[in-house]
Formats: C-alpha cells, sequence, structure tokens
C-alpha cells in the first residue's frame, strides 16, 4: 500500500447514477481482481473506497455509483484534476484453476468482476456471467464482458431488460462462483451454489486494517473486511455475524 497521485482522465456517466472513472498513475501495488483504493475527494476528510474494475500499467479504471456528498463531489471532477489515492488495498480474489465457474454480480458490485473476468479469459477459463440489475436504467458493462467473448445473463427486478428477477432464478448447477454484491444477494447466492469467493462490502474508518472497525467473525477467529478482505472463502462465512 502507498500513497500515490492519480490525474484524471475520464469521468464519464454511463448508467443512472454511475460513473465511469479512468485515471493515470502508478498501478503496480494493485497485485489481484477485487482489490480497492481509498481516495481523498478534496473538501472531505474521510477517504471514499472504491473497488477496481480493471488495471494495466499506469492506467486504473473504477466505477463509482453517486450515493452521497463525497460521490456527488467526485462525480463533478474533470480531466487533468489529480487525487491522493491509497493503492493496493485488500486481498482480492483467488483465480482457481476452475473451467467454468459462475461470475455474479449485482449492481454496484459489478465492477471488481470485470477485472477478474478479463484474467480469468487470460487463463484460458471460461466462466459463465451473472448480472443482475434493479432495471435497464441502472445496466453497465454487458458489452465489455460480452467483448471478452463470454455468455452474459442478465436480470433485472422489474423485468425491463433480460430475465425478470433475480441472479438466483437463473443460477443452475454451479458448483464454483465469484460473487460480489449487495448482503442480500450474497447471502442468497451462497445458498445456491457448491463454493466460491464472496466480496463484501464494509464501513471502513482507516481502509490498511489498522481501526479494525470492519471485523466481522468467520468460522476460525476473527477477519478485518478492508485487510483480509474484502473477499472470504464461501466455507468460512458466518452469515449471522456479518
Amino acid at each position: 500500500m502507498r500513497e500515490l497521485v492519480f490525474t484524471i482522465q475520464k469521468n464519464q456517466l454511463i448508467a443512472k447514477h454511475m460513473f465511469n472513472f479512468v485515471l493515470t498513475g502508478d498501478t503496480s501495488d494493485i497485485m489481484k481482481p477485487g482489490q480497492f483504493v481509498n481516495i481523498q475527494v478534496p473538501g472531505f476528510f474521510l477517504r471514499r473506497p472504491f473497488s477496481v474494475c480493471d488495471w494495466r500499467e499506469n492506467e486504473l479504471t473504477l466505477i463509482y455509483k453517486v450515493v452521497g456528498n463525497g460521490t456527488e463531489a467526485l462525480s463533478k471532477m474533470s480531466a487533468g484534476q489529480e487525487l491522493s489515492i491509497l493503492s493496493g488495498l485488500g486481498n482480492g480474489y483467488e483465480l482457481r484453476e476452475i473451467k467454468n465457474p459462475f461470475i455474479i454480480g449485482g449492481g454496484a458490485g459489478v465492477p471488481p468482476l470485470y477485472g477478474l473476468a478479463k484474467r480469468l479469459v487470460e487463463k484460458n477459463i471460461t466462466p459463465k456471467i451473472i448480472l443482475g440489475f434493479n432495471n435497464s436504467d441502472e445496466i453497465f458493462y454487458v458489452n465489455e464482458f460480452k467483448s471478452l467473448g463470454l455468455e452474459v445473463t442478465v436480470t433485472t427486478l422489474d423485468g425491463s431488460y433480460g430475465v425478470k428477477g433475480l441472479v438466483t432464478d437463473v443460477i443452475d448447477n454451479c458448483e464454483y462462483a465469484y460473487v460480489c454484491g449487495p448482503l442480500p444477494m450474497l447471502k442468497a447466492v451462497h445458498k445456491k451454489v457448491s463454493d466460491g469467493q464472496f466480496s463484501f462490502e464494509a464501513r471502513m474508518g482507516c481502509g490498511f486494517g489498522v481501526c479494525m472497525g470492519c471485523s466481522v467473525k468467520i468460522k476460525d477467529g476473527y477477519k478485518r473486511i478492508c485487510k483480509d478482505g474484502p473477499v472470504l472463502n464461501y466455507s468460512e462465512i458466518l452469515w449471522d455475524e456479518i
């Protein structure tokens, strides 16, 4: 983890309240899909955590949802402005040698799954993609997943796009899944799959394991979502403690 300066290249609305955020800077601290960065938004004391959507040498792509004053301020920033970023935070997804895993995402939990899918494809692994949204206005990155040559199933609660219903309605015979999304979705998916890795959100004071504020009980003790997670393994999750 290091504090670095990144320069905004693009800050573009791509769906309802969702922005595609591309920055240039040193990405060498990002080692795994599912890690996150902590951004110092000018005018706000606490940093904001954002999962990494994708990265390559000197380029970082984030996708964020405007949900409060901090992200609203971020959405008004433009190309050329600089930001202080703590990079390479968290413990991301481990890439398993499983031929056809599922990748299951919901809403604002979709972004880190794109970087994961891209790196699985590079290892000649072909995941099946299931993405869930509330309605068609909130859909993003479907074409980006398809451009990787992957089968993508989209569900919407109101049926305005794809299959009407929840992601769990289209999960069939899933032995292994990589999952990211809201807590109720994670819990429902956990009941439908045999094994996998689940990425959790949590309120974070520091973002790198010092304050212990995001600690959760697991089967063998405790883990900090910001440091030991955000990705937890299927077998260690205690849903009553999350």
